[in-house]
């Protein structure tokens, strides 16, 4: 769609996808070594699930990752193809539909191998498991004390043909802070682990350890798969990593809304829940219809920046519900002006970091708490499904 289709909306968050799969290519060139996930958790980090996961596999992404059992059936159930695995299980978990779906599922401890055999068992087809080692990060995987334990009865349930072990695999805790000492502790952990589990007898298709932070500075993490996640948005994983154009990439969402009204005040009015804003002089309030129901910080009251009509403009006051305002300084733009929350920043517009900064928070978070009121609009769709924006 042009943004002349789009204008009349109230808010939306224009997503592109030729940025998207120059990011993946981009991401490709830096592990040649390496197949390429493209996590698509959490809708794409609130891009969108299904057309995010298509142009990304479009891109040469040979795998797609997601938390939960539920994000993996929903891109089988859009007929996506290629390898997908779902890492993030909890007892009673719907381990069956997953083998039945053609999912690769990830396991921590003796109780999902014992939840695996069994699923496996009334599917009649084994599981494709990856073996998750707790390296140090502290959170899924298991420790290395209880990981012989694990490696025997994931060997044993693929003895009895109910179980394939096709991944060894684990996650960093500081890849977004280069040259922190907890890197090379992992990094010679995981090896140690992978090496037990293979003279035990695993044959692993792919070990994985790189995020994206680990992905573009640690090419030494790369073994056989890299797993990208806020690199394929065209976002850093940290400003310490490098910003988007450093990397070669560039962002993916672009979010705007149209000004509800613009109307002129007096000196000394207060603006918006709590007064935390009083206007300095005559100026002119401009309102901007999203607010933290959208998705857009509270904590970022009187600092998010946004562009209108050609200015930066700084967030006036309380972000509210449904709402925020900003001070025009007597610029007087009409109802229905574009108003830029974040973009690339290549035509004068904030980024998600700005916000980011703006929030005290991360990138990763702005993009992806962006409610579901926004729709999402899909521009350079691939020419195979341009009749389809939403495909």
């Amino acid at each position: 769609m042009s943004s002349s289709e789009t204008a009349p909306l109230r808010a939306r968050a224009e997503i592109d996808l030729a940025a998207l799969r120059a990011n993946v290519r981009a991401l490709r060139a830096v592990a040649p070594g390496a197949a390429l996930m493209a996590v698509v958790k959490s809708d794409a980090y609130g891009h969108g699930a299904v057309p995010c996961a298509r142009a990304a596999l479009e891109a040469g992404a040979e795998w797609l990752g997601t938390a939960t059992p539920e994000e993996a059936f929903a891109l089988r159930e859009a007929g996506l193809q290629g390898r997908v695995l779902c890492w993030l299980w909890t007892p009673g978990g719907p381990w069956q539909r997953a083998i039945e779906a053609d999912v690769d599922v990830s396991v921590s401890g003796l109780w999902a191998i014992k939840e695996v055999r069994e699923a496996a068992a009334a599917a009649g087809a084994p599981a494709r498991v990856h073996l998750k080692a707790d390296t140090g990060l502290g959170r899924n995987g298991c420790q290395p004390y209880d990981w012989p334990e694990l490696v025997d009865e994931a060997l044993r349930a693929q003895a009895d043909g109910l179980v394939t072990v096709v991944g060894l695999w684990s996650h960093f805790a500081c890849a977004d802070e280069p040259g922190h000492p907890s890197i090379e502790a992992q990094l010679g952990r995981f090896r140690e682990m992978v090496a037990y589990a293979e003279e035990q007898g695993v044959r692993p298709e792919v070990r994985h350890m790189a995020n994206s932070p680990a992905t573009l500075t640690l090419p030494e993490a790369h073994f056989d798969l890299v797993r990208t996640g806020i690199a394929v948005y065209g976002l850093s994983p940290s400003p310490e990593v490098g910003t988007p154009a450093d990397l070669g990439l560039r962002p993916v969402m672009t979010l705007k809304a149209s000004l509800a009204l613009v109307k002129q005040v007096p000196g000394g009015h207060g603006v918006s829940y709590g007064h935390l804003y009083t206007t300095p002089g005559t100026t002119t309030l401009g309102l901007v219809p999203v607010g933290y129901a959208d998705g857009i910080p509270r904590h970022a009251s009187g600092a998010g920046p946004v562009l209108v009509d050609g200015k930066l403009r700084t967030v006036a006051g309380r972000i509210a519900m449904d709402q925020f305002v900003v001070d025009l300084g007597g610029d007087e733009p009409p109802p229905g002006t574009e108003a830029v929350l974040f973009g690339p920043g290549d035509r004068g517009e904030p980024t998600a970091e700005d916000w980011a900064q703006a929030a005290g928070t991360i990138a990763y978070e702005i993009v992806t708490r962006i409610g579901t009121r926004v729709p999402r609009v899909y521009v350079n769709v691939s020419t195979e499904r341009a009749g389809n924006p939403q495909g």
